[in-house]
């Protein structure tokens, strides 16, 4: 599943790891978030939003289903 914050992160030329320092994620738990395979945190969801200037929601980020 491509989800809409790996969309966002590759449009922007924002590797995994650029992004995880940047959030204070590891990368680890970034790629799972990223892969739909692990829900964020909403504190973790609107430091990623914050990074991306709120071009993506926290919503979107924590529930990627939802949007395709």
């Amino acid at each position: 599943m491509l989800t809409p914050l790996r969309r966002l992160r590759e449009q922007q030329k924002v590797t995994i790891n650029q992004l995880s320092q940047a959030v204070g994620i590891d990368v680890g738990n970034l790629s799972r978030i990223e892969r739909g395979l692990q829900k964020a945190s909403l504190e973790r969801a609107q430091r990623i939003a914050d990074f991306f200037s709120q071009e993506i929601s926290v919503m979107e980020i924590i529930y990627p289903e939802h949007r395709q």
